[in-house]
């Protein structure tokens, strides 16, 4: 059947409009096709540019224990952290390791690899085997050494969701050895503001103006009773040879009328280095100390360097000189009496 032109106008008009339209869709899914190809890159990209970063969970004060429930895992551009940036648990694990005399095991990392050494000396490279053994090459053999692990610290204050580096903290210098014990005192004068966490140094201060440095940069606790603070108890751990120290000074601090013994309190903990002790123990305890087995060999000579620094002669002149003007065994009973009443309360 015939067509007449206008019939024929018409349809080859909608085949036309037909075939543009399929044009321009092909264009359309082709530009769309060019943008998701060039997004998809884009996401590629940027995931590959992520890497997961552990961050503080809490708030942190300098010289606050740091450990590694403190932080969890999240995902940030590797441009926006440190380029020291190290995996906390490997940090922690580093920072806190000691020999079993108190020599650090330092931590360095070499194109992202972790080399341990004794004390900083490349000399004497430390291998880690298995989880928790570590040794030392002795010629062709392998030498183990004992460890020890003390606390690492936050050497600033942080925020929560600071990623953690090694220039941000530091190590503690109390080494958890074996003859470490959590002791309880409370006859030591506290600070109104000392919180549990806080460092402290504890110092015995004569009636003539002398003052020692019984033991130095403790990290306290304040213990609880009924869930009430006890306003002048603390909770420190200590050596034996600490242990034995504070003892003397508390019986020579009750000897002595007029003097005291009190808490001084770091201000900035983190950065702060540890104060040298200068109080020496009476004769009677330091023979004790060179004879108590739970001393290790190297409190023994950190004892023995004191008296090689002319305090011994400062012992003779002051404290002595105190304990003989003013000093009467009368006190110590009453007072350990008030000081064992106290506990009980």
């Amino acid at each position: 059947m015939a067509k007449n032109p206008m019939q024929r106008q018409a349809r080859n008009s909608f085949l036309i409009g037909i075939i543009i339209g399929l044009i321009l869709t092909a264009a359309v899914g082709a530009i769309l096709f060019m943008q998701m190809k060039k997004l998809n890159e884009q996401i590629k990209e940027f995931n590959a540019a992520k890497t997961t970063a552990y961050v503080l969970t809490q708030d942190v004060n300098s010289g606050d224990v740091l450990v590694a429930g403190m932080f969890t895992p999240t995902e940030v551009l590797r441009t926006s952290i440190p380029s020291d940036y190290v995996d906390i648990s490997t940090l922690l694990d580093a920072y806190s390791l000691y020999t079993k005399d108190g020599e650090p095991i330092t931590s360095e990392y070499i194109s992202g690899e972790q080399h341990l050494y004794l004390n900083g000396n490349k000399e004497r490279e430390v291998f880690k085997e298995g989880t928790d053994r570590y040794y030392v090459m002795n010629g062709t053999e392998k030498e183990y050494i004992e460890t020890s692990t003390a606390p690492v610290l936050a050497k600033i204050s942080a925020k929560a969701n600071t990623v953690i580096t090694p220039s941000l903290i530091t190590r503690s210098y109390e080494l958890q050895t074996a003859d470490v014990r959590q002791q309880e005192y409370n006859v030591v004068i506290l600070p109104t503001d000392l919180m549990t966490g806080d460092y402290v140094d504890i110092r015995l201060m004569l009636p003539n103006g002398e003052d020692f440095i019984v033991v130095s940069k403790k990290r306290v606790t304040i213990p609880q009773s009924n869930g009430e603070y006890l306003a002048d108890t603390i909770w420190v751990d200590l050596g034996e040879d600490e242990i034995l120290s504070m003892s003397s000074a508390i019986v020579e601090a009750y000897k002595i009328e007029g003097s005291k013994l009190y808490a001084t309190k770091y201000t900035d903990a983190g950065t702060q280095e540890a104060a040298t002790p200068t109080y020496i123990a009476s004769r009677e305890v330091t023979s004790l100390m060179d004879a108590d087995p739970n001393i290790t060999e190297e409190a023994r000579e950190g004892l023995r360097a004191r008296y090689t620094n002319n305090l011994q002669g400062v012992r003779n002149e002051h404290i002595n000189n105190a304990i003989n003007k003013y000093g009467s065994d009368d006190n110590v009973p009453s007072g350990m009496e008030e000081s064992i009443t106290s506990t009980q309360e």
